[in-house]
């Protein structure tokens, strides 16, 4: 029942974003063979490397294979509802059947979306140094800055009301244990700050990968850094997968970065196919598979 609802799931989303798929296919087709099959072996590795991660943010052992297995049909669970939420439900429940609490599943995901998060920043800051002049922020006033900052001032005391007088202390306490115990341990403070910074990096060097063979005239650190850019952009308008407001996104940086409006776009369509669309039913299927036996 399970591999047949999600199924049906994946045709739906494919007859709702077709025109965008048959063009994409159209262009890829006379696009550089290698460059393209280089991108497909990095789409690869961005499982492993998600995998990583997750066991990077956890101090017990996970099963390798299906922690790698998990991860594929994560991705493609992702792409059915926003924010991130069907990875998220996916990694919740494998932790879950892997004999954590549901408190220290949660933290574990935490951390790792944290670390993924501050590694991409990270790149960003490294990139924008590199190459000036293609991040152009939005100009604040001072008026709005001084409101802000208020703001932020204000909320302070009543965040720390909150965590001293509810159970939020105790809570944050356990959370912070973990990550304590995570980062004590050599091993897993590097699978978990490795794999995340594998996993930016690799997802960076399939747009590359993608934009050489459809030929994007922009070197590799703008194209790395609109992208950055664009992914994290996208986060601020949640929708499944970010299809759509990625895809917007993007365009919109590299076109902004140098590229012609048309190229750019072929160049979202390319890396959305590796990424999302050739994986999304086996990665659906292989969910299903996983539910009916359990393990998740």
């Amino acid at each position: 029942m399970a591999a047949l609802v999600l199924t049906a799931a994946a045709i739906g989303l494919a007859a709702l974003h077709w025109p965008v798929l048959d063009s994409g296919v159209d262009r890829l087709a006379v696009a550089d063979r290698g460059w393209l099959l280089l991108a497909a072996l990095l789409t690869l590795l961005t499982w492993a490397a998600a995998a990583l991660a997750q066991q990077g943010a956890v101090r017990e052992a996970l099963p390798a294979g299906r922690l790698l297995t998990v991860q594929f049909a994560a991705s493609a669970a992702n792409h059915l509802l926003p924010a991130g939420l069907g990875a998220g439900a996916v990694n919740l429940r494998f932790l879950m059947r892997s004999g954590l609490p549901p408190g220290r599943a949660a933290t574990a995901l935490a951390v790792k979306s944290t670390a993924g998060a501050v590694v991409r920043i990270a790149l960003m800051a490294v990139l924008a140094l590199a190459c000036p002049g293609v991040l152009r922020l939005p100009s604040v006033g001072g008026s709005k800055l001084l409101v802000g900052a208020l703001a932020a001032a204000a909320a302070v005391p009543v965040a720390v009301l909150l965590v001293r007088r509810t159970r939020l202390r105790r809570v944050l306490a356990c959370a912070a244990a973990d990550v304590r115990a995570v980062h004590e341990n050599p091993r897993r403070a590097a699978a978990l700050w490795g794999g995340s910074l594998a996993f930016a990096a690799l997802h960076t060097a399939v747009v590359i990968a993608v934009g050489h063979a459809l030929d994007v005239p922009l070197p590799a650190g703008r194209i790395a850094l609109a992208y950055l850019a664009a992914s994290s952009a996208a986060v601020l308008l949640p929708t499944p997968g970010g299809l759509g407001s990625l895809d917007a996104a993007l365009a919109w940086a590299l076109t902004t970065a140098g590229a012609p409006a048309s190229v750019s776009v072929s160049a979202v369509l390319g890396y959305r196919l590796l990424t999302v669309w050739l994986p999304l039913v086996p990665g659906l299927l292989v969910l299903a598979g996983l539910i009916r036996s359990r393990a998740l």
